[in-house]
Protein backbone atom coordinates (compact mmCIF):
# COMPACT_ATOMS: atom_id res chain seq x y z
CA UNK A 1 0.00 0.00 0.00
CA UNK A 2 2.42 1.97 1.35
CA UNK A 3 5.69 1.70 -1.73
CA UNK A 4 8.51 1.67 0.70
CA UNK A 5 6.58 1.08 4.01
CA UNK A 6 6.74 -2.66 5.19
CA UNK A 7 4.85 -3.52 8.24
CA UNK A 8 6.95 -3.02 11.13
CA UNK A 9 7.84 0.44 9.92
CA UNK A 10 4.00 1.60 9.87
CA UNK A 11 3.40 -0.08 13.22
CA UNK A 12 6.40 1.87 14.38
CA UNK A 13 5.26 5.18 12.24
CA UNK A 14 1.52 4.70 13.91
CA UNK A 15 2.82 4.38 17.57
CA UNK A 16 5.02 7.01 17.16
CA UNK A 17 1.91 9.35 16.00
CA UNK A 18 -0.05 8.41 18.57
CA UNK A 19 0.22 11.15 21.10
CA UNK A 20 -0.75 13.72 18.50
CA UNK A 21 -3.42 11.43 16.79
CA UNK A 22 -5.12 10.74 20.18
CA UNK A 23 -5.11 14.59 21.28
CA UNK A 24 -6.43 15.92 18.08
CA UNK A 25 -9.06 13.54 17.87
CA UNK A 26 -10.62 13.71 20.76
CA UNK A 27 -10.58 17.32 20.85
CA UNK A 28 -12.11 16.82 17.53
CA UNK A 29 -15.05 15.00 18.96
CA UNK A 30 -15.84 17.22 21.65
CA UNK A 31 -16.12 20.09 19.10
CA UNK A 32 -18.60 18.60 16.52
CA UNK A 33 -20.72 16.54 18.90
CA UNK A 34 -24.50 17.44 18.69
CA UNK A 35 -23.56 19.40 15.06
CA UNK A 36 -24.69 17.89 12.20
CA UNK A 37 -23.19 20.14 9.72
CA UNK A 38 -20.02 21.99 9.38
CA UNK A 39 -20.86 25.54 10.77
CA UNK A 40 -18.90 28.53 11.80
CA UNK A 41 -18.95 27.27 15.53
CA UNK A 42 -17.30 24.05 14.07
CA UNK A 43 -14.70 25.89 12.15
CA UNK A 44 -13.91 27.88 14.79
CA UNK A 45 -13.35 25.23 17.06
CA UNK A 46 -11.27 23.42 14.80
CA UNK A 47 -8.95 26.54 13.85
CA UNK A 48 -8.25 25.95 17.97
CA UNK A 49 -7.66 22.79 17.42
CA UNK A 50 -4.82 22.85 14.35
CA UNK A 51 -3.46 25.60 16.33
CA UNK A 52 -3.25 23.73 19.49
CA UNK A 53 -1.72 20.88 18.19
CA UNK A 54 1.06 23.38 16.21
CA UNK A 55 0.31 22.87 12.96
CA UNK A 56 0.76 26.60 12.69
CA UNK A 57 -1.32 29.81 12.67
CA UNK A 58 -0.61 30.64 8.59
CA UNK A 59 -1.29 26.89 8.00
CA UNK A 60 -4.20 26.46 10.16
CA UNK A 61 -5.85 29.46 8.60
CA UNK A 62 -4.87 28.06 4.87
CA UNK A 63 -7.00 24.50 5.44
CA UNK A 64 -9.76 26.34 7.11
CA UNK A 65 -10.10 28.76 4.17
CA UNK A 66 -10.02 25.92 1.86
CA UNK A 67 -12.63 23.67 3.79
CA UNK A 68 -14.77 26.66 3.65
CA UNK A 69 -14.75 26.87 -0.23
CA UNK A 70 -15.48 22.90 -0.01
CA UNK A 71 -18.70 23.70 2.24
CA UNK A 72 -20.07 26.86 0.23
CA UNK A 73 -19.29 24.54 -3.02
CA UNK A 74 -21.34 21.76 -1.49
CA UNK A 75 -23.94 24.04 0.08
CA UNK A 76 -24.32 21.04 2.60
CA UNK A 77 -21.25 19.12 4.42
CA UNK A 78 -22.14 16.85 7.47
CA UNK A 79 -19.85 16.36 10.19
CA UNK A 80 -19.09 12.56 9.67
CA UNK A 81 -16.84 14.10 6.67
CA UNK A 82 -14.55 16.49 8.50
CA UNK A 83 -12.19 13.47 9.08
CA UNK A 84 -11.91 12.89 5.47
CA UNK A 85 -11.77 16.40 4.17
CA UNK A 86 -8.72 17.38 6.69
CA UNK A 87 -7.14 14.30 5.57
CA UNK A 88 -7.43 15.45 2.42
CA UNK A 89 -6.01 19.22 2.75
CA UNK A 90 -3.35 17.91 4.81
CA UNK A 91 -2.17 15.46 2.08
CA UNK A 92 -2.57 18.07 -0.38
CA UNK A 93 -0.42 20.70 1.43
CA UNK A 94 2.14 17.57 1.87
CA UNK A 95 2.16 17.25 -1.73
CA UNK A 96 3.28 20.41 -2.28
CA UNK A 97 6.55 20.15 -0.87
CA UNK A 98 7.52 16.77 -0.65
CA UNK A 99 10.31 15.05 -2.68
CA UNK A 100 8.47 12.67 -5.13
CA UNK A 101 11.63 10.22 -6.38
CA UNK A 102 13.28 9.93 -2.78
CA UNK A 103 14.25 6.39 -2.83
CA UNK A 104 14.70 4.54 0.53
CA UNK A 105 18.90 5.58 1.78
CA UNK A 106 19.40 5.90 -1.66
CA UNK A 107 21.56 8.74 -3.29
CA UNK A 108 21.95 10.31 -6.65
CA UNK A 109 24.31 7.75 -8.61
CA UNK A 110 25.96 10.64 -10.53
CA UNK A 111 26.70 11.96 -7.30
CA UNK A 112 29.68 10.63 -5.16
CA UNK A 113 30.72 11.35 -2.62
CA UNK A 114 27.22 12.39 -1.95
CA UNK A 115 28.20 15.42 0.83
CA UNK A 116 25.06 16.29 3.53
CA UNK A 117 25.91 19.28 5.53
CA UNK A 118 23.78 18.91 8.82
CA UNK A 119 22.72 22.00 10.86
CA UNK A 120 20.17 22.15 13.67
CA UNK A 121 20.73 23.77 17.47
CA UNK A 122 22.39 21.55 20.39
CA UNK A 123 19.65 19.22 21.77
CA UNK A 124 17.34 18.59 19.05
CA UNK A 125 18.88 15.13 17.84
CA UNK A 126 21.64 16.35 15.41
CA UNK A 127 24.34 13.63 16.50
CA UNK A 128 22.09 10.99 17.05
CA UNK A 129 20.39 11.46 13.82
CA UNK A 130 23.57 11.24 11.92
CA UNK A 131 24.33 8.52 13.60
CA UNK A 132 21.10 6.78 12.69
CA UNK A 133 21.23 7.93 9.13
CA UNK A 134 24.64 6.67 9.12
CA UNK A 135 23.69 3.01 10.47
CA UNK A 136 20.44 3.28 7.55
CA UNK A 137 23.31 4.32 4.99
CA UNK A 138 25.71 1.62 5.72
CA UNK A 139 22.93 -1.44 5.85
CA UNK A 140 21.33 -0.05 2.50
CA UNK A 141 24.99 -1.04 1.27
CA UNK A 142 26.53 2.60 1.08
CA UNK A 143 30.19 3.05 2.60
CA UNK A 144 29.94 6.58 4.87
CA UNK A 145 32.39 9.02 6.77
CA UNK A 146 31.73 11.24 9.29
CA UNK A 147 33.10 14.85 10.30
CA UNK A 148 33.02 15.81 13.88
CA UNK A 149 33.29 19.25 12.45
CA UNK A 150 30.92 20.45 15.82
CA UNK A 151 33.78 21.43 17.11
CA UNK A 152 32.56 23.52 20.38
CA UNK A 153 31.08 21.02 22.39
CA UNK A 154 33.41 17.81 23.27
CA UNK A 155 30.11 16.08 23.91
CA UNK A 156 29.23 16.06 20.18
CA UNK A 157 32.83 15.41 19.03
CA UNK A 158 33.29 11.94 21.42
CA UNK A 159 28.93 11.50 20.56
CA UNK A 160 30.31 10.90 17.21
CA UNK A 161 32.99 8.89 17.60
CA UNK A 162 31.04 6.66 19.81
CA UNK A 163 28.14 6.20 16.86
CA UNK A 164 31.01 5.45 14.36
CA UNK A 165 32.67 2.72 16.60
CA UNK A 166 28.59 1.56 16.72
CA UNK A 167 27.92 1.43 13.67
CA UNK A 168 31.04 0.75 12.26
CA UNK A 169 31.89 4.13 10.10
CA UNK A 170 35.09 5.78 10.17
CA UNK A 171 34.99 9.72 11.85
CA UNK A 172 37.09 12.11 11.15
CA UNK A 173 37.49 14.71 14.12
CA UNK A 174 40.36 16.74 15.53
CA UNK A 175 38.91 17.54 18.62
CA UNK A 176 37.16 20.43 20.43
CA UNK A 177 38.24 24.18 19.75
CA UNK A 178 39.59 23.26 16.12
CA UNK A 179 38.69 24.77 13.08
CA UNK A 180 35.84 23.11 12.01
CA UNK A 181 36.13 23.95 8.08
CA UNK A 182 39.29 21.85 8.82
CA UNK A 183 37.45 19.04 10.22
CA UNK A 184 34.98 19.04 7.28
CA UNK A 185 38.07 19.44 4.79
CA UNK A 186 39.71 16.47 6.55
CA UNK A 187 36.33 14.34 6.15
CA UNK A 188 35.42 15.04 2.59
CA UNK A 189 38.86 14.45 1.10
CA UNK A 190 38.65 10.92 3.18
CA UNK A 191 35.65 10.36 1.64
CA UNK A 192 37.15 10.71 -1.96
CA UNK A 193 40.19 8.72 -1.07
CA UNK A 194 38.17 5.79 0.38
CA UNK A 195 35.62 5.55 -2.39
CA UNK A 196 32.75 6.92 -0.19
CA UNK A 197 29.42 7.19 -1.13
CA UNK A 198 28.28 9.65 1.70
CA UNK A 199 29.98 12.03 3.84
CA UNK A 200 27.68 13.56 6.56
CA UNK A 201 29.48 16.48 8.52
CA UNK A 202 27.95 17.42 11.56
CA UNK A 203 28.26 21.37 12.72
CA UNK A 204 28.06 23.62 15.31
CA UNK A 205 24.44 24.89 16.55
CA UNK A 206 24.63 28.01 18.24
CA UNK A 207 21.97 30.39 17.44
CA UNK A 208 22.55 33.11 19.44
CA UNK A 209 25.15 34.54 17.21
CA UNK A 210 23.63 34.31 14.08
CA UNK A 211 26.04 36.33 11.64
CA UNK A 212 29.14 33.93 13.70
CA UNK A 213 26.95 30.83 12.49
CA UNK A 214 26.38 32.25 8.89
CA UNK A 215 29.96 33.34 8.29
CA UNK A 216 31.19 29.95 10.33
CA UNK A 217 28.57 27.64 7.71
CA UNK A 218 29.55 29.62 4.26
CA UNK A 219 32.87 29.16 5.76
CA UNK A 220 32.61 25.48 5.79
CA UNK A 221 31.29 24.83 2.64
CA UNK A 222 33.71 27.01 0.51
CA UNK A 223 36.24 24.89 2.44
CA UNK A 224 34.78 21.79 1.32
CA UNK A 225 33.93 22.87 -2.90
CA UNK A 226 38.07 22.90 -2.95
CA UNK A 227 37.38 18.99 -2.36
CA UNK A 228 34.05 18.52 -4.04
CA UNK A 229 33.07 21.50 -6.29
CA UNK A 230 29.27 20.90 -5.70
CA UNK A 231 29.28 20.27 -1.94
CA UNK A 232 27.30 19.88 0.06
CA UNK A 233 24.57 18.56 -2.17
CA UNK A 234 22.23 18.79 0.81
CA UNK A 235 21.88 20.95 3.57
CA UNK A 236 19.77 18.94 6.77
CA UNK A 237 18.57 21.03 9.27
CA UNK A 238 17.32 18.85 12.65
CA UNK A 239 14.71 20.09 14.37
CA UNK A 240 12.86 18.56 18.10
CA UNK A 241 9.21 17.99 17.05
CA UNK A 242 8.29 18.46 20.67
CA UNK A 243 9.36 21.73 20.83
CA UNK A 244 6.17 22.61 18.29
CA UNK A 245 6.41 26.39 17.55
CA UNK A 246 9.86 26.53 18.99
CA UNK A 247 10.93 24.25 16.12
CA UNK A 248 9.42 26.81 13.15
CA UNK A 249 11.50 29.75 14.83
CA UNK A 250 14.65 27.71 14.67
CA UNK A 251 13.55 26.49 10.95
CA UNK A 252 13.01 30.53 10.70
CA UNK A 253 16.48 31.59 11.78
CA UNK A 254 18.31 28.75 10.14
CA UNK A 255 16.47 28.97 6.60
CA UNK A 256 18.29 32.39 7.14
CA UNK A 257 21.54 31.94 8.36
CA UNK A 258 22.02 28.82 5.35
CA UNK A 259 20.30 27.06 2.35
CA UNK A 260 18.50 24.85 3.55
CA UNK A 261 17.67 21.78 1.45
CA UNK A 262 16.08 19.33 3.88
CA UNK A 263 14.48 18.66 7.25
CA UNK A 264 14.74 16.14 9.70
CA UNK A 265 12.09 16.56 12.41
CA UNK A 266 13.20 14.36 15.43
CA UNK A 267 11.45 13.43 18.78
CA UNK A 268 7.77 12.74 17.60
CA UNK A 269 6.96 10.05 19.06
CA UNK A 270 6.81 11.67 22.78
CA UNK A 271 4.62 14.33 21.79
CA UNK A 272 1.36 15.68 21.03
CA UNK A 273 2.60 18.30 18.57
CA UNK A 274 3.35 16.15 15.57
CA UNK A 275 1.07 18.89 13.71
CA UNK A 276 4.41 20.38 13.57
CA UNK A 277 5.59 18.51 10.75
CA UNK A 278 2.49 20.24 8.39
CA UNK A 279 3.46 23.70 9.27
CA UNK A 280 6.92 23.12 8.83
CA UNK A 281 6.53 21.66 5.72
CA UNK A 282 3.86 24.48 4.44
CA UNK A 283 5.26 27.14 5.34
CA UNK A 284 8.67 26.52 4.38
CA UNK A 285 8.45 24.71 1.16
CA UNK A 286 11.26 22.81 2.19
CA UNK A 287 11.04 18.70 1.82
CA UNK A 288 11.03 16.88 5.20
CA UNK A 289 12.94 14.39 4.67
CA UNK A 290 13.37 12.10 7.58
CA UNK A 291 11.24 11.79 10.88
CA UNK A 292 12.16 10.47 14.09
CA UNK A 293 9.57 8.03 15.89
CA UNK A 294 11.33 6.13 18.29
CA UNK A 295 14.52 5.44 20.07
CA UNK A 296 15.50 2.34 17.56
CA UNK A 297 18.21 3.43 14.73
CA UNK A 298 15.21 1.92 12.01
CA UNK A 299 12.14 5.12 13.66
CA UNK A 300 14.50 7.45 11.54
CA UNK A 301 12.08 6.94 8.85
CA UNK A 302 12.17 8.65 5.25
CA UNK A 303 9.36 10.47 5.76
CA UNK A 304 6.21 8.85 3.54
CA UNK A 305 3.87 11.84 3.33
CA UNK A 306 1.09 9.15 2.92
CA UNK A 307 1.81 6.99 5.12
CA UNK A 308 2.44 9.75 7.45
CA UNK A 309 -1.51 11.27 7.01
CA UNK A 310 -2.90 7.83 7.38
CA UNK A 311 -1.32 7.42 10.44
CA UNK A 312 -2.81 10.88 11.80
CA UNK A 313 -6.03 9.55 10.64
CA UNK A 314 -6.03 6.02 11.43
CA UNK A 315 -9.20 4.85 13.10
CA UNK A 316 -8.20 2.21 15.86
Amino acid sequence: MFGLFNKEKKESLDKGLEKTKESFFAKLSKAIVGKSSVDDEVLDNLEEILVASDVGINTTVKIIERIQQRVARDKYMGTSELDNILREEVAALLSDTSDTDLKEFETPLDIKPYVIMVVGVNGVGKTTTIGKLSAQYKKAGKKVVLGAADTFRAAAVDQLKLWGERVGVPVIAKGMNTDPSAVAFEAVQAGVEQGADVVIIDTAGRLHTKVNLMSELSKIKRVMQKVVPDAPHDVMLVLDGSTGQNAMVQAREFTKATEVSSLAITKLDGTAKGGVVIGISDEFRIPVRYIGVGEKVEDLQVFDKRAFVDSLFKKD
